[in-house]
């Protein structure tokens, strides 16, 4: 009988990653963690300790940090598929899996499913030819070099790549490689992992190519399979749900799509809500059950396109299926800087992208041009993420693969603070309190229109107070609303005080704090 191996790539959420451990090996499989290093060490040992008992449960030797789009998610793959070799010799079946993804059928099906066919499951389309990749970047992603993370470098992404496409600095794909894409949701049988492995230490040429080959997790494991393995014993497909939304995101289940994805043909589904804790645990006690009755319509795609449909026509007055649970989230933590002077608040987020960890995002809300990754056409305008702004917000924490994020809102945005502070998510304020000088208060009036480069001296002294005014009052009002969790930065404070503001605010070390406190010019007009 099948012995699976899962393979795990994780970041957060410790006591869900040991429940899901749990229940994977409950009947006898295992399963292998790589934990992102950028991760708490704390969480990494909790998990450890929690598991120290179940022989059934290793790590990867080595743990890396990991970056969306970039080599190192194949690198931690990897890390974690040789321990589960050297560790599990009995493990039959190696299987991809993420802390997101739970069983939808019991361990005796899925065992009996993988005993009929001596095959693997891994999508692996032609990159050329299929229609795989939807938009953006294509042969791009092969011919040239990507030394750096488009996510959190992005500057230094697309300098690079400008770089090597004006002088035309291609690369050739190695001869004898089919290049292959799909999901990286894959099954594969114990002697094509080995074959993998051995080929990972003979080809030093493809190892380079793929290093700095743009998200690599799409194309590596799906074009090294199909180099080794006979095309027959493939099957090309993914044993795990999933959906995707109309902005290109994952589709998210909640405790009332249980019914839903036991109907589904396939054996995991990716990706369950952190809340669904009735679901999680439903979907836990089936898998260690039994049950091998499973009717599969196989109608979630369908069923998610036809109401995606009505939507877009107007011929819908409910909440979509999908898009039941607006909360952000409880395990994730908004943080807002309100500021008037948006300088001296973009100052602040450059600071925090360099001396730590957390993804900073100007005034969205506020600018059109704000620096935003490409979410399928829901931050192309102001206006749609103004509307849409919850599903922006949870689109932003799954891109960045985050629980913690920072944005810039003006003063001005009060309605915005409030709807985000009556979400269930840990909402925190940083006001940056700056004095406000009559130069600049001029200069203010002319860049929103309120004055005129021939403005004459005497309009401006009757301006000046008004507008001075409404700056107070947009502070008093965010102080009238009593806002828990709201920390000041003032530009008359010292060093040492707005260190202790910000390590609160962002729950960081009080030495990083500092730095960020001694941010040079941090309150210069």
């Amino acid at each position: 009988m099948a012995k699976i191996a899962f393979i795990l790539l994780c970041h957060k959420d410790p006591d869900a990653i040991i429940q899901q451990a749990r229940q994977l090996t409950a009947v006898g499989d295992y399963i292998a963690i790589h934990f992102d290093a950028r991760s708490s060490k704390d969480a990494y040992a909790k998990i450890k300790t929690e598991l120290s008992d179940n022989p059934n449960v290793t790590y990867a030797k080595k743990r890396i940090k990991c970056g969306w789009g970039a080599w190192s998610l194949v690198q931690a793959t990897l890390y974690a598929v040789e321990a589960a070799v050297e560790d599990f010799p009995r493990a039959s079946h190696f299987y991809m899996v993420s802390g997101d993804c739970m069983a939808i059928k019991s361990a005796v099906h899925t065992h009996k499913f993988l005993d009929a066919e001596d095959v693997d499951y891994i999508e692996s389309f032609d990159y050329f030819d299929s229609d795989w990749i939807k938009t953006g970047f294509k042969e791009e992603r092969l011919i040239y070099r990507h030394f750096f993370n488009e996510r959190t470098q992005k500057p230094l992404f697309y300098a690079a790549f400008n770089f090597q496409r004006r002088f035309g600095l291609t690369r050739q794909i190695p001869k004898d490689l089919q290049i292959m894409i799909g999901s990286q949701w894959w099954c594969l049988r114990r002697r094509t992992i080995e074959f993998v492995l051995e080929f990972v230490r003979k080809r030093k040429d493809v190892m380079r190519f793929f290093r700095t080959t743009w998200i690599p997790d799409e194309t590596f494991f799906q074009t090294i399979v199909r180099h080794l393995v006979p095309k027959e014993e493939i099957r090309t497909r993914t044993l795990t749900f999933l959906m995707f939304t109309d902005y290109g995101m994952p589709a998210t289940f909640y405790n009332d799509h249980y019914d839903l994805l036991l109907a589904q043909d396939g054996l995991f589904a990716r990706k369950i809500s952190p809340e669904a804790k009735e679901l999680k645990n439903r979907l836990g006690v089936l898998y260690a059950s039994d049950r091998e009755d499973f009717r599969i319509s196989n109608e979630g795609r369908s069923l998610f396109k036809f109401l995606t449909g009505r939507g877009r026509i107007g011929r819908r007055f409910a909440t979509r299926f999908w898009e039941t649970e607006t909360s952000l989230g409880r395990e994730r933590e908004l943080l807002i800087i309100a500021c008037k002077k948006w300088h001296v608040a973009k100052r602040l987020t450059d600071a925090i992208r360099a001396e730590t960890d957390v993804p900073a995002i100007d005034y969205l809300f506020n600018e059109d041009d704000t620096n935003m990754p490409d979410l399928g056409g829901i931050q192309s305008t102001l206006g749609k993420r103004t509307r849409h702004r919850r599903a922006l917000m949870r689109m932003l924490f799954d891109y960045y693969q985050t629980n913690k994020l920072v944005i810039c809102l003006d003063t001005a945005n009060i309605d915005l603070m409030q709807d985000f502070f009556s979400d269930r998510s840990n909402t925190r304020l940083l006001e940056i309190d700056c004095t406000f000088s009559d130069e600049y208060l001029t200069g203010h009036a002319r860049r929103v229109g309120l004055a005129g480069d021939h403005t004459s001296r005497e309009t401006l002294d009757q301006l000046l107070p008004t507008i001075r005014y409404d700056v107070i009052f947009e502070s008093d009002r965010i102080r009238d609303a009593n806002f828990a969790g709201t920390y000041r930065l003032r530009e008359v404070a010292n060093e040492t005080e707005n260190a202790r503001a910000l390590a609160a605010f962002l729950g960081i070390e009080d030495e990083a704090a500092e730095k960020l406190a001694k941010t040079p010019y941090l309150f210069v007009d």
